[in-house]
């Protein structure tokens, strides 16, 4: 199909559907104005969210969720990746096999969108960000602005967003939305690429209808921006996006934007910051941020060729969620259903366990803030903090179960009125200072205790320093 065919269709399908405007912001309306907006609460009291990479690149399952671009780029962003799937292909499909024709075989004919809400509030995660579409481009709900390409019109023939949508609600479970800005090989964008980004064709006519179409219609109250590195701000509207998500949108007292709004603005504008794909900086941030992980250690979408080594054990994901909790951040923890909707059992399996986990040990989790004196105990390995009540709530988590169930801190001390427990345990324990002036406390026995991963050690009326 020539460009201008594509852009005569979409401009001719925009009028049929009616025109969406996004307005211009105020000029006083700038990225001051939108950093300043204080963050929604419930955000920062969740701390843990599960997200969801799932599209036409769970049907080749191979290599990682940029297949299109590592097979069809010119060049390849990653040319080991391409050299792979040419292989793959070879052998597997017929000359002409185009990526486009995976679509048909994302089938999701086993996608019980309430058994995936179950298993997220298993988990004990607070909230859910899907993929509404990734670079390819593929729009998993029936959109407007994308035609021939969602998943009503090829694959599934259902509206699967609106599924999860709807089996989210019934949980408690804050609902929330990926979204790719830029897409690899929509005509209208390499047209705008070519041009040095001085026209807008697929921002005016794709993408900025496209992101109040998905607010619109579901609703969500986070709002995940992707792909914005290509381009500035400026091309991507971002700020015109966002004023009318902020002002009049019916999500707009409890949305959340991240940070991914064109090349200048990560880890610099928006409500919370992501930095990085994994970021996890090490040290206490001041703003809002968000480690986005994934269980599986190479990619995001799933991939059938991964084994029980590239997937994260229980304690490793246990140890990134506190450590990341411990310095202001919050975690958000990917999986990748098959393309017929499944979770994989091992996929399953850690978020089962975490959500035991937390059951005992999420007093500490949940509305918690970092503690300013100390994060993590330098004197004693894997101990990190958590406080609630200005501090006087001390949780002491342990990472490892310490020799001879005596427990020695560096950083914190207790006042007369303290009291020490252990989460899960109703025994009181017993603490005295040594004559390095560190706070030894006298655990359980280990056989007693319910979870079998990382323990919590709570101070009620802690000293603070």
């Amino acid at each position: 199909m020539s460009l201008l065919l594509s852009l005569l269709l979409l401009n001719f399908g925009a009028s049929l559907c009616g025109s969406i405007t996004t307005p211009k912001p105020d000029p006083q309306y700038d990225w001051n104005h939108i950093d300043s907006r204080p963050l929604p609460t419930w955000f920062d009291k969740a701390k843990i969210g599960i997200f969801i990479h799932w599209g036409v690149f769970s049907v080749p399952s191979y290599t990682s969720e940029w297949f299109w671009i590592n097979w069809r780029g010119k060049p390849p962003p990653d040319e080991t990746h391409h050299r792979q799937i040419k292989n793959f292909m070879k052998r597997n499909y017929k000359p002409g096999f185009s990526y486009q024709d995976f679509a048909r075989d994302f089938t999701a004919e086993f996608y019980d969108a309430q058994f995936w809400a179950n298993l997220i509030k298993k988990s004990g995660a607070k909230y859910v960000v899907l993929t509404s579409k990734h670079h390819d481009g593929y729009a998993l709900w029936p959109s407007k602005y994308s035609f021939s390409w969602n998943s009503m019109d090829v694959g599934p023939h259902r509206d699967l967003i609106g599924e999860l949508r709807h089996a989210i609600n019934k949980t408690g479970i804050h609902f929330g939305l990926y979204h790719s800005l830029f897409e690899w090989f929509n005509p209208l964008y390499l047209s705008d690429k070519k041009n040095n980004f001085t026209t807008q064709y697929f921002v005016n006519n794709k993408i900025l209808p496209e992101m109040k179409e998905l607010v619109l219609r579901y609703e969500p109250e986070i709002f995940w921006s992707d792909g914005e590195w290509e381009a500035s701000s400026e091309y991507w509207k971002s700020l015109e996006f966002l004023t009318w998500l902020y002002n009049n949108s019916t999500v707009a007292n409890t949305v959340v934007v991240n940070d991914r709004w064109g090349h200048g603005t990560l880890c610099k504008h928006g409500g919370y910051y992501t930095c990085s794909d994994r970021y996890n900086p090490g040290t206490l941030q001041r703003h809002k941020w968000e480690n986005a992980m994934t269980l599986d250690k190479h990619t995001w979408g799933y991939n059938r060729t991964s084994t029980l080594k590239d997937y994260l054990t229980i304690n490793e994901l246990i140890k990134t969620m506190v450590e990341t909790i411990a310095f202001g951040g919050n975690i958000l923890i990917n999986i990748g259903p098959a393309k017929d909707g499944t979770i994989s059992p091992i996929f399953e399996e850690r978020l089962t366990q975490l959500g035991d986990w937390l059951n005992i040990n999420g007093e500490a989790i949940y509305e918690s803030q970092p503690w300013e004196v100390c994060q993590n105990d330098t004197t004693t390995p894997d101990i990190w903090y958590t406080t609630k009540d200005n501090g006087t709530t001390l949780y002491t988590i342990m990472l490892n179960w310490p020799e001879n169930n005596t427990l020695y801190l560096a950083c914190a001390d207790v006042t007369n009125s303290s009291q020490i427990t252990m989460l899960g345990l109703h025994d009181k324990l017993q603490a005295s200072t040594t004559a390095k002036k560190m706070l030894k406390i006298g655990l359980p026995d280990k056989a007693k205790v319910k979870n079998d991963w990382a323990w919590i050690v709570k101070i009620t009326n802690a000293k603070i320093p």
